[in-house]
């Protein structure tokens, strides 16, 4: 019977030694056979045994997962893979996704406004647009035609446009922060004005902005800080705000009869 060395095998399988030595230490796949001189030594068997464990490999089984399978002769391997293929499937879904991102990010750099580090904090001052919330936010509403709208109307303004944007949210702010400082309740006209007023906001610098999917931004305004620091800079936050402003919002939806706040969630 011909036998292989560590050292071969990791040659014409393409693993590193190291590697072997893993799958021996962890009884995943330990050579068979010894050299008169006591060193380890891979048979035929073996040889398949890594076979398999490299075909699970490459489809990204976890070593614990291998085992199992390898270690029950009656186990049914099409489920393992079926499960496999299943989660391989959405993994794909979500890396295209994630290249329709890098995609408008492109489109965006390549047409959309260029500014210097002084510019930029001109224009945007303490606002700061995390890439990561703008990856996740595109992979939740990327197919939403009033996300891909807001991306490209976005993208289409000019620094004047940016500079007054910015200027009216800012102003905005400062009148959200002095109502919630001086107690008003969310409820009250005035902050439901405030809610009403960032509506119309982001209608008309990005895409029209119905109550319901008002209440939706609100929602991850409360539930993903780097949403809420898109309308309040870290340095200008309170702790209650991102609530205060999504219940501001959500009775100002119903003072325009969508019906009870829940059910715009």
């Amino acid at each position: 019977m011909s036998c292989w060395s560590v050292g071969q095998v990791s040659g014409f399988a393409g693993v590193t030694i190291r590697t072997l030595h893993h799958y021996d230490r962890s009884g995943l796949l330990s050579p068979s056979e010894r050299s008169p001189a006591g060193y380890r030594l891979y048979n035929g068997a073996d040889l398949a045994r890594l076979q398999q464990i490299l075909f699970y490999r490459e489809l990204g089984f976890p070593l614990d997962e291998i085992a199992e399978i390898l270690a029950d002769p009656q186990a049914n391997a099409l489920d393992h893979l079926l499960a496999r293929r299943q989660a391989l499937t959405e993994q794909i879904a979500r890396l295209q996704k994630l290249v329709d991102v890098a995609e408008r990010a492109i489109e965006v750099q390549r047409t959309g406004l260029e500014l210097g580090p002084e510019e930029r904090f001109e224009v945007f001052g303490d606002v700061v647009f995390d890439l990561s919330y703008a990856a996740d936010a595109h992979l939740k509403w990327g197919e939403r035609e009033s996300h891909q709208e807001a991306l490209a109307r976005a993208a289409a303004h000019s620094k004047e446009d940016w500079r007054q944007l910015m200027a009216e949210a800012a102003a905005w702010r400062g009148r959200l922060l002095a109502a919630f400082d001086e107690g008003l309740p969310a409820d009250h006209e005035a902050v439901l004005d405030l809610a009403e007023e960032h509506r119309q906001h982001i209608t008309r610098w990005f895409t029209p902005c119905p109550p319901e999917m008002h209440c939706r931004i609100a929602d991850d305004y409360e539930a993903d800080a780097r949403a809420f620091a898109l309308v309040v800079p870290a340095a200008e936050q309170r702790p209650e705000l991102p609530g205060y402003l999504r219940t501001a919002i959500g009775r100002n939806a119903e003072r325009h009869g969508t019906g009870d706040r829940e059910a715009t969630r």
